[in-house]
């Protein structure tokens, strides 16, 4: 049921970012548990010409050589001294494109991830990138893991519309210039699982179709 290697080695990471919503994120726990939520927010970062990615202008640190490896491997890495953060890299090796998994629906191991996350209410457990790694138990130990093994991985989850998917400018990133305003980050219109940072652009989904939208 895993999502196979040809689904993440696709060139467009924008379309690709719209079609993770509706997957299921699994992981596994020390003691062989599933923990899974459905994907229901993501945002594409296509360096190395994109300010906002971690790659721009190809950059290869040891924290971004993991941006460089082949579609369907995981980036994992700690921001604000707090967080670690969930990303699918994608397209072919040395080409550093990848989606950041926003917000999760949650779905397998509740009760595991409520404990996790300190009794929040069902609707907070997952409704961030750094919730969602608490409460799936992701940190650096997954960074570089192959989304086909047995660590970490993506199955097909449920159908979603085209008319069900927002999108909107990505979160955080105003130091990127005319790369703020791209509407590069999807989301399922409605779902209370979606992540507070709600967009006051907001386009119809299609609009970032080419992945060359507008500044």
């Amino acid at each position: 049921m895993k999502l196979g290697r040809a689904f993440y080695t696709r060139a467009d990471v924008v379309a690709l970012a719209r079609r993770l919503l509706g997957t299921r994120l699994v992981a596994r726990t020390r003691g062989g548990r599933r923990v899974s939520g459905i994907i229901v927010e993501t945002e594409a970062y296509r360096g190395p010409e994109d300010r906002a990615s971690h790659a721009y202008g190809g950059r290869r640190t040891r924290r971004t050589e993991t941006m460089y490896a082949r579609g369907g491997t995981a980036y994992v890495y700690f921001v604000y001294g707090m967080y670690h953060q969930f990303n699918v890299v994608t397209n072919v090796a040395d080409v550093p494109h990848a989606v950041l998994v926003r917000a999760l629906e949650p779905v397998e191991g509740v009760d595991l991830m409520r404990r996790r996350r300190g009794g929040a209410t069902p609707d907070e457990l997952t409704s961030g990138p750094g919730k969602l790694c608490i409460a799936l138990g992701i940190d650096r130990h997954l960074d570089g893991a192959d989304l086909l093994g047995d660590r970490v991985w993506l199955e097909p989850g449920r159908r979603v519309s085209p008319a069900a998917i927002a999108a909107g400018p990505r979160v955080g990133i105003d130091y990127a210039e005319d790369w703020v305003a791209r509407p590069w980050r999807f989301w399922l219109r409605d779902n209370p699982f979606v992540s507070r940072a709600r967009s006051p652009l907001v386009r119809p989904a299609g609009a970032a179709r080419s992945g060359r939208a507008p500044t």
